[in-house]
């Protein structure tokens, strides 16, 4: 997805989380990313921030698919509900859904589900467009 000009939509943050990009597009991302001790609470559970990096990772990559060619993207604001925990040695898998689509702004909802299948979280999220030297 490299374009001249711009950067790529994976960070070296996110390399170091171990979130693997899976389906990347305008109409939705999809990101995964193994918990390990590293990334668990003092309860064994993943830790909120971690997942929270990776919904904003996932969020991302859909916002930056479709961001004008001149511009970047980056988090204007997330909104999330945590619904069940997540154990170490689990993959939590991150979809990113478009709920609308601006000419500064896009809006989307990332749903995180565990290896079960059960709904981690679900957050609304909203990426801004601009320009960037």
């Amino acid at each position: 997805m490299e374009t001249p000009g711009r950067r790529t939509a994976r960070s070296s943050y996110s390399h170091y989380l171990g979130i693997v990009e899976g389906e990347s597009g305008p109409e939705r991302a999809v990101s995964t990313m193994r918990i390990t001790e590293e990334l668990a609470n003092r309860n064994g559970v993943l830790h909120g921030g971690a997942l929270m990096s990776l919904i904003d990772h996932c969020a991302g990559t859909l916002a930056f698919a479709l961001c004008p060619p001149e511009m970047t993207n980056v988090t204007l604001e997330a909104k999330t509900n945590f619904f069940r925990a997540a154990r170490v040695d689990d993959t939590v898998t991150a979809v990113a859904t478009v709920l609308h689509v601006g000419r500064t702004t896009l809006v989307a909802q990332v749903v995180t589900t565990r290896g079960d299948g059960k709904e981690v979280s679900a957050t609304t999220q909203t990426q801004l467009f601009l320009e960037w030297e």
